[in-house]
C-alpha cells in the first residue's frame, strides 16, 4: 500500500523575516535598510487601506536601475516596483502554489493573512523545503 503524503502548506515553507520599506524612499535607502538579503525582496507597504501590496525584487533593481546606470538615490522605489501583486495565503497546498507560480511565472510571493503580510515564499523554498516531506 502506498505510503500517504503529508500536506505540506505554504506556512511551513515561507520566509517569515522579509524587509518592508515606504514606496517614496529611494532605492539606496531601501538597499540600506535591508536586513534580509537572502530573501531578494522588499515588501512595499500600503499607503492607506485602499491600497495595494507592492514587492520590489532584486533582479527589478538590477534591471531599471544598475542596468540603465540610473542613480539609486536618485529613483524612488514606487517608480520600479511591481503593484499589486499576486499573494498567496499560509494555508495554500504547496503544490497548488508551485502551479500558480508556473502559471503566471513567478519566482516570489508575498504570505498574506488577514490582510498582513505574515512571509514571502519562493519557488526556491517550495522545492527545497517542500519536497522534504514527499521523499
Amino acid at each position: 500500500m502506498p505510503r500517504e503524503k503529508p500536506l505540506v502548506r505554504v506556512r511551513d515553507v515561507m520566509k517569515t523575516k522579509f524587509d518592508v520599506v515606504d514606496g517614496m524612499a529611494t532605492v539606496a535607502t531601501a538597499l540600506e535598510t535591508m536586513r534580509h538579503v537572502e530573501n531578494k525582496t522588499l515588501i512595499v507597504r500600503r499607503r492607506d487601506a485602499d491600497d495595494e501590496i507592492g514587492m520590489v525584487l532584486i533582479s527589478d533593481i538590477a534591471r531599471h536601475v544598475l542596468a540603465p546606470d540610473r542613480a539609486p538615490d536618485r529613483v524612488n522605489v514606487y517608480e520600479i516596483m511591481a503593484k499589486p501583486v499576486i499573494s498567496v495565503s499560509p494555508d495554500m497546498d504547496i503544490r497548488y502554489c508551485a502551479k500558480l507560480f508556473t502559471r503566471f511565472l513567478l519566482t516570489r510571493a508575498p504570505v498574506v493573512e488577514d490582510g498582513e503580510v505574515v512571509g514571502i515564499v519562493s519557488m526556491t523554498d517550495l522545492v527545497i523545503k517542500g519536497m522534504v516531506p514527499y521523499l
